[in-house]
């Protein structure tokens, strides 16, 4: 029987939370160690009441005396502040780490399961957008496996299993095209709040579906696809596919291409990272081809998405440029969900930190929290002007 130690960075959000559904239905065999959330203590409790963790870490520590109130019955260890989810990423207990932090707070604790030579599933695209060289290299030479959660790379490494890495064409990376597929560039403009969270197909936390509608989303998953698949960035390809039921396909140099289909659930991606190189059943819904009616495919417009655009020339500058990228969209959406700033000025944030920064090459986490840390400067200042 499969026997796996697990620890969940990010057991709050929506990521951590299914991960817990998939680990539930999977059964014998899986074991949650341990768990970590920032504020959210209130449903951290609750977890930990359920799973029994022999650990939990909240980032937060003004909030470790209320989930201690809550918790009631824990005699596991409590971690607080930033630095406890690297302690989880030690702990020996654990053989695989999931994590599902948006931004760059869990890429230290990433880095250490790496050295840890730990199995680790990552849903979040930061570790690899981010420290892609430094991760990788720290992988290989310690022996720890990375596994994809994003559907789109779960899809493509799915796909590959069909072939050799020397035999792949071109990765191609899907798409729904968010809110606005369909609009003018003048439309954008002027876009609002309430129509940049409207997502047609996934319920994503406010974020990533911001990310969605400027398809900033779209440019990382190109960039993490590099450094994952260890392909040039010219053999990447994005396209269109607002059913969201072909998750991302591989072009193999005989013509063949491989696709992963499934419904939109990303119990699926979660499920196969937690299994692999095994299937078993599972509480994703099945697809219904009859069902679909049509799929369809269609060219980004690179002049409407100039994050995606501005995407694939950051892929190629290396070194600082992701790291920058990265940062000042954080910084960026950030504003733009509390009002601050409109759409439009996102990427214009986000372009103009890549024009003015001088790219460096990274070979530490000291030297990529830098330009990270840089990049927010930058975006807070030039709104200030």
């Amino acid at each position: 029987m499969t026997t796996r130690s697990i620890a969940i960075l990010g057991s709050t959000g929506s990521i951590g939370t299914n991960s817990l559904r998939v680990i539930d239905a999977l059964g014998d065999g899986y074991k949650v160690r341990a768990l970590s959330a920032n504020s959210s203590v209130e449903l951290l409790a609750e977890q930990t009441k359920k799973y029994r963790p022999d650990v939990v870490a909240i980032t937060n520590a003004d909030k470790a005396e209320e989930f201690r109130s809550l918790a009631t019955g824990f005699t596991g260890t409590l971690l607080t502040g930033p630095e406890s989810l690297v302690e989880i990423a030690k702990l020996e207990c654990v053989d695989t780490i999931i994590t599902a932090i948006v931004g760059a707070a869990g890429l230290p604790a990433v880095l250490e399961a790496a050295r840890e030579g730990k199995t680790l599933a990552i849903a979040n695209k930061e570790p690899l957008v981010i420290a892609g060289q430094l991760l990788m290299e720290t992988a290989r030479k310690n022996n720890a496996t990375i596994l994809p959660v994003d559907s789109e790379h779960s899809a493509i490494f799915q796909s590959l299993q069909a072939g050799r890495n020397d035999e792949v064409n071109k990765l191609i990376l899907t798409a729904s095209g968010g809110p606005f597929r369909n609009a003018t560039a003048e439309q954008i403009q002027n876009a609002s709040l309430e129509e940049a969270l409207a997502h047609p197909t996934w319920s994503m936390g406010p974020k990533i579906t911001v990310d969605s509608a400027t398809m900033m989303n779209k440019a990382l998953e190109v960039i993490e696809a590099a450094w994952l698949f260890d392909v040039p960035v010219d053999k990447i390809e994005v396209v269109i596919h607002p059913e969201s039921i072909v998750h991302s396909l591989v072009e193999f140099i005989d013509g063949s291409v491989i696709a992963q289909l499934g419904t939109p659930d990303m119990c699926m991606p979660i499920q196969y990272a937690l299994t692999f190189p095994r299937r078993v059943k599972g509480i994703a819904s099945h697809l219904k081809l009859d069902e679909l009616g049509k799929l369809t495919f269609e060219k980004p417009d690179m002049d409407v998405f100039q994050a995606l655009k501005l995407g694939y020339k950051v892929a190629k500058l290396g070194g600082s440029a992701p790291v920058v990228f990265n940062a000042a969209n954080e910084a960026a959406v950030e504003e733009f969900l509390k009002g601050s700033i409109k759409f439009a000025r996102i990427v214009e944030l986000i372009a103009y930190c890549v024009d003015t920064h001088t790219v460096n090459p990274c070979h530490s986490l000291d030297e990529l929290l830098q330009a990270d840390a840089w990049a927010r400067e930058t975006v807070n200042k030039r709104i200030a002007e």
